[in-house]
């Protein structure tokens, strides 16, 4: 079901149930997401981030490098579990027998779709009263299908929305046992399902699943681009706090505004770790869940089996990027997108078994013990150039990196100037130590004459305040080299568009007289028609090079 039409009918749905349904939607893990408001969709913000997916190493490439949407963002913004079973098991051809049976709704033979609007229908509230003539059995049987049906039509469609408007049956088989529902690390479903729309054809302008995720998401990490109102600051889960600036411009005029915000986007502005000043008062689910914070681990969900590669975004777990192996096409195959009836019988716990273990072994930790980012920048600028910037102002942002380089600099001055402030106390008080202790005026200095306690101590901090006062020195001069760098590459940009612009007049000149001769030579310039044509391949290629 498409997400902005799911969004109003499950809320009404389940604001519309009784309070024991309420309490048992709660107990499944799923009571969090309906507490978030109806937020406004912002369709620009979205096709702006399809566009930088790169769907090899599942994350986002800027021109600052990788970024991932992470278990840590999927906990904190909408609430979910990421923790316990993953969401696996058997997909079928059809659903037909298993809807009739658990749902008590028809479904097309060959098929494992729902209609929406015959299993809304199904939702009436008088079902649950107990019926006339009906036994406990029978009440008690009836009572678990039209719970069933509330987490086919509520959780489904919401997190795992489709561009279609019926319901997906591939879950249904895991509603079996409502016991065992709330067991399942569904908020780890919800990301590979958000990876899997991110992957989808490029020729898609918008994404499939719970879009408010994907945008405040963007709010925390990069709030430079103002595309986010904070309304409600303190509530929990974040996504209650946020709600989509109103942007009344045409799509396309804001789609192309952002790809130009996004490829200037201040390097130093972009926020690694938005939750550093965030406790845990009011979500206990963190608690089971922050042990999968911190890893790369294969997210499961049933036909899905996708790699959350957080090793390429150390950076936000407070460490420096260090070069790693940048993942290619995923080794792990798997069906096609659809899912009508046209694959056979399929147990994924088998089929994903190392997958699987991964996930049940909690993948495995991200450590970092470089300390600088470059190494990995420069491998990152071979590895996607130019594919970075999607405005058709930017092709190489040079003016943006200089600007970048010199916040750096002036950054780096700054700490240089704080460490010799601190050094010159440092030395000051321990000049004054000794000199009290010479006079004889402290009882520190033991009976062999050996230095105080103090003066030791001041003397190993004024050392390692030089040590640190020459690591930022070193810092702010290979800053000035980068920064001389840049500076040279614009100016030889400069001088190639310049030399680029003769090749391209004479073009221009050389295809007129052509098209002149061609209409009034003689039999005889054939010759010159040839030779001039040659000279104008030879400087279109020159021009193309440039």
């Amino acid at each position: 079901m498409r997400a902005r039409v799911s969004w109003t009918l499950v809320l009404d749905a389940f604001l519309a149930f009784p309070p024991f349904q309420r309490e048992r939607v709660e107990e499944m893990g799923f009571g969090q997401i309906f507490r978030i408001e109806r937020m406004r969709v912002d369709p620009a913000l979205t096709q702006a981030l399809r566009s930088r997916w790169d769907m090899e190493a599942s994350a986002f490439a800027f021109p600052w490098g990788h970024m991932i949407p992470s278990l840590e963002n999927v906990s904190r913004i909408i609430g979910l579990r990421v923790y316990g079973q993953a969401v696996s098991g058997y997909t079928y051809p059809c659903y037909h027998d298993l809807a009739e049976r658990l749902l008590d709704l028809p479904v097309e033979r060959r098929s494992s779709l729902v209609p929406r609007v015959a299993l809304q229908e199904s939702l009436s509230l008088y079902e649950a009263g107990k019926n006339a003539g009906e036994s406990e059995d029978e009440y008690l049987a009836r009572l678990a299908r039209v719970s069933q049906r509330e987490l086919a039509s509520e959780p489904g469609p919401l997190l795992f929305a489709t561009r279609g408007d019926a319901v997906h049956c591939r879950f249904l088989p895991l509603l079996e046992d409502l016991g065992e529902v709330g067991g399942y690390a569904w908020g780890a479903a919800f990301l590979a399902h958000q990876f899997d729309g991110l992957s989808a054809s490029k020729r898609q302008t918008s994404t499939s699943g719970f879009y408010p995720f994907l945008q405040v998401w963007v709010y925390l990490h990069l709030p430079a681009l103002g595309r986010g109102d904070l309304t409600q600051p303190g509530f929990v889960p974040i996504a209650r706090r946020w709600d989509s600036r109103r942007d009344t411009r045409h799509l396309v005029d804001q789609l192309e505004c952002l790809q130009e915000v996004i490829d200037s986007y201040p390097y130093l502005d972009v926020v690694w770790q938005p939750y550093l000043g965030e406790g845990d008062e009011g979500q206990p689910w963190l608690v089971e869940a922050r042990p999968y914070f911190d890893r790369s681990v294969w997210l499961h969900a049933l036909n899905l089996v996708l790699p959350l590669n957080l090793f390429l975004t150390q950076r936000s777990l407070g460490l420096r990027q260090s070069v790693v192996e940048f993942p290619v096409r995923d080794r792990f195959r798997r069906p096609g997108r659809s899912f009508r009836g046209v694959h056979d019988t399929t147990d994924w716990r088998e089929r994903a078994r190392e997958q699987i273990e991964n996930w049940e072994q909690k993948g495995k930790g991200v450590r970092s013990d470089v300390t600088t980012d470059d190494a990995y920048l420069q491998a990152y600028a071979l590895m996607y150039g130019e594919k970075v910037y999607k405005s058709a102002r930017h092709q190489v942002d040079v003016t943006g990196e200089i600007a970048s380089l010199r916040a750096l600099l002036q950054l780096a001055v700054q700490d240089r100037e704080a460490a010799q402030r601190q050094m010159a106390e440092l030395r000051s008080e321990l000049e004054r130590v000794r000199g009290t202790e010479a006079s004889g005026a402290s009882s520190s200095r033991s009976a062999g004459g050996s230095p105080s306690l103090m003066e030791a101590r001041l003397a190993g901090a004024v050392l390692r305040a030089e040590e640190a006062q020459r690591h930022l020195e070193e810092r702010e001069r290979d800053l000035e080299l980068s920064h001389e760098q840049a500076m040279t590459l614009q100016s030889e940009r400069d001088q190639l568009r310049i030399r680029a612009e003769a090749p391209e007049a004479q073009v221009a000149e050389m295809t007129r007289e052509l098209a002149t001769l061609r209409v009034q030579r003689p039999p005889g310039d054939q010759e010159e028609v040839t030779r001039l044509r040659a000279e104008l391949l030879a400087q279109q290629t020159l021009a193309r090079g440039l």
